[in-house]
């Protein structure tokens, strides 16, 4: 990534939409943004197999893992604002357990790419089917989408959902319900 190169792009921005780079205000605002960019993008220059680091362990049982209420920060690919949501996360495990914290590592890894929020949940679903080797997998994201709520339809109290469910999840309408049940706001889990 060419932070220079950002940082010129920004200037050339500010007088295209005439503000003058110059004065107090933003004379450091392409580098501010070129390091923003540079964090908001980091997910294209990062592995899984790197954040999952060695944190795959020998699983010992077929029960349920649930990991909910990831919070998460992305950037619509279509107008570049922000995409506000927070993550569920489940699985059953099948050679291997998962670090819990790698699962919201995860999450962060694809959410800090440029996103539609229906690619994000399936690629975190087919990313901890492939670490785990899980015979199940269900991820269900809920967000705000700034998008929508500055600008278009200027809707601010809009949600969108979006669930991906994989084997057991998909195909077993109990484990998908059991996952749901666990993940609904507000209701006992018992």
């Amino acid at each position: 990534m060419n932070l220079q190169r950002i940082e010129e792009l920004i200037r050339e921005l500010l007088i295209e939409i005439g503000e003058d780079p110059n004065r107090e205000g933003l004379k450091k605002t392409p580098h501010r943004v070129a390091q923003l960019w540079s964090f908001l993008s980091s997910g294209y220059r990062t592995d899984p197999e790197a954040v999952l680091n060695q944190a795959r362990f020998q699983s010992h049982g077929r029960d349920m893992v649930i990991v909910k209420n990831i919070e998460f920060y992305s950037l619509c690919e279509h107008h570049l604002l922000p995409i506000i949501g927070t993550c569920h996360v489940g699985y059953i495990p099948g050679e291997h357990v998962l670090g819990l914290s790698k699962i919201a590592r995860l999450v962060e890894m694809y959410a800090r790419r440029l996103q539609i929020q229906e690619r994000l949940t399936r690629q975190i679903a087919r990313a901890v089917e492939r670490a785990s080797g899980a015979a199940g997998v269900g991820v269900v994201i809920e967000a705000r989408h700034l998008c929508m709520m500055m600008r278009g339809v200027q809707k601010q109290h809009s949600v969108t959902t979006t669930s991906t469910v994989l084997g057991l999840f998909r195909t077993d309408p109990k484990t998908r319900e059991e996952f749901l049940r666990l993940i609904a706001p507000n209701r006992e889990n018992a």
